[in-house]
C-alpha cells in the first residue's frame, strides 16, 4: 500500500513550527510502523495484537525519531534541531498512547506515553554508538542494531530471518520515505540558512560532543568524527 505524506507546504505560507513538522513525521511514522507490521506478516512473521505488537511499534518509532535527528543535524542549526527531536519524541509518545487501545488490551493513563519516551531515552544512548551517513543513512551496526531490538519482540521460529528482513528491507524503506519527507519540509529553512550574514562571525553549528541545554532538552555529548552523536534526553511531563 502506497503511504501518501505531505513533504512540503504551501508556497508563501508562514514558517512552520519545529512542533509542526515534527506532527507531519509522527504521522508518518505511524504508517510506516503499520506498513511494516503489515509486510512482516505477510512474510509469515508473527507479530500478535497485544504487547507483542505494542514493543514493535515503539521500537520501530524509537529507530524513527533517531534517524529523524541524524537528518535534522545536517540540516538544522543546533537550536532547531534539539526543539525538532525534542518535539517528536512527544508527539511519537501521543500518538502511542492515543492508539494504546489498539496497542493493548487496558493500560493506565498515560503509561504508554512514558514507556515511550523512556524507550527514546535509552536508544538515544545505544544508537549513539552509530553513524548516519548522509547518502547511505544508517551505518551497518545502526540498521542490525534495531533489527536486534527487534529479533528480542517476535517468536522463535523467526529469529533466523529477522535481522536480515529489517536491514534489507524494513529500513531501507523506513529511511527511503523519512529522508524524503523531513528534507522536503526543512528544505525552506535550509535554503535560509545556507545564506548567514557575513558579518556575524559569531553564527557557527558546535562541534561533534559539545554539552548544551536548548528547549529543556538536555544534549549528551558522544562519539564520532563525522556525524552527530548527542541526543536529545527527553523529559517525560
Amino acid at each position: 500500500m502506497a503511504i501518501r505524506i505531505r513533504s512540503q507546504f504551501h508556497r508563501g505560507a508562514v514558517k512552520r513550527s519545529m512542533g509542526e513538522l515534527a506532527s507531519v513525521i509522527a504521522t508518518l511514522g505511524w504508517k510506516l510502523s503499520q506498513e511494516a507490521i503489515r509486510r512482516m506478516r505477510a512474510a509469515q512473521y508473527d507479530i500478535d495484537i497485544g504487547q507483542q505488537y505494542f514493543d514493535f511499534v515503539c521500537e520501530y518509532l524509537a529507530f524513527l525519531l533517531h534517524s529523524a535527528d541524524r537528518i535534522a543535524y545536517r540540516a538544522l542549526e543546533a537550536e532547531d534541531r534539539v526543539a525538532f527531536t525534542s518535539a517528536l519524541a512527544l508527539k511519537l509518545a501521543e500518538v502511542v498512547e492515543e492508539n494504546s487501545d489498539m496497542l493493548m488490551a487496558e493500560t493506565e493513563p498515560g503509561s504508554c506515553r512514558r514507556h515511550f519516551i523512556d524507550l527514546a531515552n535509552l536508544r538515544g544512548a545505544e544508537y549513539a554508538d552509530f553513524n548516519y551517513d548522509a547518502k547511505e543513512g544508517p551505518d551497518f551496526g545502526f540498521r542490525r542494531f534495531f533489527g536486534s531490538r527487534l529479533l528480542e519482540i517476535v517468536p522463535e521460529k523467526d529469529h533466523a530471518w529477522v535481522i536480515d528482513q529489517v536491514m534489507e528491507i524494513e529500513v531501507p524503506e523506513a529511511i527511503r520515505m523519512l529522508e524524503g519527507t523531513l528534507l522536503g519540509l526543512l528544505a525552506p529553512l535550509r535554503r535560509v540558512q545556507a545564506e548567514p550574514d557575513p558579518l556575524d562571525v559569531g553564527q557557527r553549528r558546535p562541534e561533534v560532543g559539545e554539552l548544551g541545554e536548548v528547549a529543556g532538552a538536555r544534549l549528551q555529548g558522544g562519539k564520532g568524527p563525522v556525524l552527530c552523536k548527542d541526543t536529545p534526553n527527553f523529559i517525560a511531563n
